[in-house]
């Protein structure tokens, strides 16, 4: 027969992180373990999710090891504590311990935790905005980590100097170093506090790169070492957070619905984690995009409410319900807010879709030009399609259908290289619309039925409706006495074309075309394309 203490040193060994946190926590209300078993005991419970646990029970080590006069043990302490409020966004009390850490270590001489102290600052420093001061002092930890035969000093010091390559603006190179900390994480050369450190970092830094392929695979080793801990919690959480946005972009909706509604209950646990806004905002994306737009906007509220902005969903959910007045000056000004180049790519193809629909083609078309020049110089696959289809969309707004061809084509192919359904979907649409603007009809029919196929298979109400608008018959009754052309003139004005464009897409004269909007303005009750716009997605025209 084992006892709880036995039981619980077992538990930690098999990492079984709950139930060693339990069995530990037994032991310790009776007698008050060791400052072995207690530091087994604090990383147990930070690794099972119980926060405050971790915190009390790192601090009374921490005084045990001082009260011995081991001052080293209790600076290590100091940076444990600091490093876990650091990781979860705790920034202010993270600082408070390392300052304790380093009045602890006053006369100590060169130490291992002299070195960590000073790597946990270097990251502050970093992401303070200042990654060229902090990356030789990851690089003088390398060195004291490697001197103190410390590994995981060696690693978090190295993932410190890559994410400075990366921001500053050095993608490739910074890319290298991540690679290489990587692979020693997945060796098991490092402890789990810090590995789950590593994998989050890493796949943050792999999409603010818009390199997809690494994030996937990344994700994918993340979720192995995850699964492989059952009782694993401030990691798991993050896990999903980024398995729903690649599974989204994969076309699993339900299951990437689940993982998100996953992460928003493990992230909102009694210490929130600062994650907890992305979780949210990605569950209102898939809710929007199915076209539950009452859950969508009560989950882009609760994003904001955990930190994280609700744009540029909430600006084309409000597109989606017709409020392009709304969704218009929302978009403008948090383009104009953005400035950081990966969020701009984040924001600007929302921008270009909503400026189309209002009819201010420059802005779009400036909009669409800013986002080749970012494609360009992140060199990556992903941005290449986004700002492919944000051109293509673009030129057959404008009335250029034979050009926008050619840049839906390139933008089609890379969507179907990066396995996105709905992202292709999307462009076959646009390739439908060019091809009938062309008079290629039999094109025009399979590029929009294929589109549609796909809309049915993800659940995509909202796409579907906008397809069977577009391609509804002008025979069909249509609203307020409205005529076939008239709706067709009506659909191609919410598109954001001019008289002149729509006079190229119909085969018409542009006073005809003049005549066919005053009829639909005087038709319908409005007296601005704006308004007229917001009809045409009112009475799913578009």
């Amino acid at each position: 027969m084992t006892g709880p203490l036995e039981r619980g040193r077992a538990a930690f060994a098999e990492r079984w992180w709950g139930v060693a946190c339990t069995e530990l926590a037994a032991v310790d209300a009776a007698t008050p373990l060791d400052l072995d078993d207690l530091e087994l005991f604090a990383l147990a419970a930070y690794l099972s999710g119980q926060d405050e646990v971790c915190t009390r029970v790192w601090t009374r080590a921490h005084r045990g090891a001082l009260v011995r006069g081991d001052r080293r043990r209790a600076a290590r302490h100091a940076v444990l504590i600091g490093a876990g409020l650091m990781f979860r966004g705790e920034g202010a009390p993270a600082m408070g311990w390392f300052a304790r850490c380093a009045r602890v270590l006053e006369g100590c001489g060169e130490c291992a935790e002299g070195a960590w102290l000073r790597t946990w600052q270097a990251f502050a420093q970093m992401w303070g905005g200042d990654p060229a001061g902090a990356e030789s002092v990851f690089a003088d930890s390398v060195g004291a980590g490697e001197g103190f035969g410390d590994l995981d000093l060696v690693t978090m010091s190295r993932l410190g100097e890559g994410m400075c390559r990366v921001l500053r603006g050095q993608g490739p190179a910074g890319v290298v170093v991540l690679d290489e900390v990587m692979a020693g994480v997945i060796a098991g050369e490092v402890s789990p506090m810090y590995a789950g450190m590593v994998y989050c970092t890493v796949i943050a830094a792999c999409a603010d790169l818009f390199d997809l392929r690494r994030a996937r695979e990344w994700t994918a080793a993340l979720t192995r070492w995850c699964d492989a801990q059952p009782e694993l919690v401030p990691f798991r959480g993050n896990c999903l957070v980024h398995r729903c946005e690649l599974m989204q972009l994969q076309g699993a909706w339900r299951d990437a619905q689940e993982a998100a509604e996953q992460a928003c209950d493990l992230l909102s646990g009694p210490v929130s984690w600062d994650t907890l806004g992305s979780a949210y905002y990605q569950l209102g994306e898939l809710q929007r995009l199915r076209g539950e737009f009452t859950a969508a906007e009560e989950s882009y509220r609760k994003a904001d409410e955990a930190g994280r902005p609700p744009e540029p969903g909430l600006a084309l959910l409000r597109l989606a319900q017709g409020r392009l007045d709304v969704a218009s000056t929302v978009i403008r000004r948090v383009a104009a807010e953005s400035e950081d180049p990966p969020l701009r790519s984040r924001v600007l193809p929302a921008y270009v879709e909503i400026m189309i629909a209002a009819g201010d083609l420059p802005s779009a078309r400036a909009a669409a030009d800013e986002l080749t020049r970012l494609a360009a110089a992140f060199d990556a696959a992903y941005l290449d399609a986004v700002a492919a289809s944000a051109v293509g969309a673009v030129l057959l707004a404008e009335g250029d259908p034979g050009a926008a061809l050619r840049k839906l084509r390139r933008a089609a192919s890379v969507w179907r290289e990066l396995d996105a359904p709905r992202e292709t979907a999307r462009v076959r649409v646009l390739l439908g619309l060019a091809c009938r603007a062309l008079d290629d009809t039999e094109t025009s029919t399979m590029e929009l039925r294929g589109a549609r196929t796909v809309f049915e298979r993800l659940g995509a109400t909202p796409d579907i409706e906008r397809l069977d608008a577009l391609t509804r018959q002008p025979h069909e009754p249509a609203p307020d006495g409205l005529t076939g052309r008239e709706v067709e003139v009506l659909r191609l004005i919410a598109t954001g074309r001019t008289n002149r464009a729509i006079a190229s897409t119909l085969g018409l004269s542009e006073k005809t075309v003049a005549r066919h909007v005053s009829n639909c303005f005087s038709k319908i009750g409005v007296a601005s394309r704006a308004a007229a716009t917001a009809y045409a997605y009112e009475h799913a025209l578009v």
